[in-house]
């Protein structure tokens, strides 16, 4: 690819990232283009337009087209950036932890709907936390304390500097262990959050989107042969775990509604819970199950 030329104006800057994304298939071509050009010159998008005749130096014209290329080869935006959005706030993300996706702002969502105090006089818990979205936005949202638990070290390390970045790592405590195992018989929670990895073996061999496959964790996404490996073992832990009158949220599988339902009900401990919800996303997907306990 050559990429000479003798004077770079950011209008050129966006119009060749266009280019290339448009032929490399990039899904969001003109997002991106704008996303990372205004990332590489710390400008705003709005920036991009108004400044559009301005001359880029020639260092900063070859780092710019450096990201470009990086983009081409299907490397998420958020990783070359560095960060990505989740309600309406910045975290730090890096291949150590998948990118947040805004239908997990759903579990959020349901998690806030209820309309009493339960949670703040409950101990909380956030399990496979990753960059530790989810326990970080309740923190902030529901000024509550939580655990959060974390297999990989350097997932948890992100996980402790959004907590500095959020200003809540004296409520957020970080603990690296394998799901539940870190937890005594006797320990309950009244608020338990998991996304956990629920990718199907066979949906990762059919294949995927270059940026997910290629860059993001497997171990975060590997569900095993079903999908259904770590939800059996964090649904075995479930009934010793959760709380009486607690709340459990789970992020899931659009096909696995079925499956997670007749899991839980089936359980010798099904008959303990209140109610088992599988939940649609805005798209008419299963995306969450609820399950509370009875009290």
């Amino acid at each position: 690819m050559n990429n000479r030329q003798d004077v770079w104006r950011l209008a050129d800057l966006l119009q060749r990232a266009l280019f290339l994304f448009e032929r490399a298939g990039i899904d969001s071509p003109r997002t991106d283009a704008e996303l990372l050009l205004a990332h590489c010159l710390s400008l705003s998008r709005t920036e991009l337009y108004l400044r559009a005749e301005d001359v880029v130096g020639e260092a900063q014209a070859h780092s710019c087209l450096g990201i470009f290329e990086r983009r081409c080869r299907r490397e998420p935006v958020a990783y070359i950036t560095g960060e990505c959005e989740f309600w309406s706030q910045s975290f730090e993300v890096t291949p150590a932890v998948l990118i947040p996706r805004p239908e997990t702002e759903i579990l959020i969502e349901h998690v806030l709907a209820r309309d009493d105090d339960f949670y703040q006089q409950s101990k909380c818990l956030d399990l496979c936390s990753g960059s530790g979205i989810i326990a970080i936005v309740l923190a902030l949202e529901l000024e509550i304390e939580l655990i959060t638990v974390e297999i990989s070290n350097p997932a948890l390390e992100i996980c402790r500097r959004n907590c500095v970045r959020h200003g809540v790592e004296n409520k957020v405590q970080l603990i690296q262990a394998d799901l539940t195992t870190c937890f005594l018989e006797n320990e309950q929670f009244g608020l338990i959050t998991v996304n956990p990895p629920y990718v199907s073996r066979a949906e990762i061999e059919a294949g995927m989107q270059p940026e997910v496959i290629e860059f993001e964790p497997i171990l975060a996404l590997d569900g095993g042969p079903a999908g259904l490996d770590l939800i059996r073992r964090i649904f075995s832990s479930l009934p010793r775990l959760l709380a009486a009158g607690g709340d459990f949220f789970m992020e899931i599988g659009a096909d696995q509604g079925p499956a997670i339902k007749k899991l839980l009900e089936n359980s010798p401990a099904g008959d303990i819970y209140e109610y088992i919800d599988i939940i649609q996303d805005y798209g008419d997907r299963d995306r969450l199950v609820h399950v509370r306990k009875r009290i």
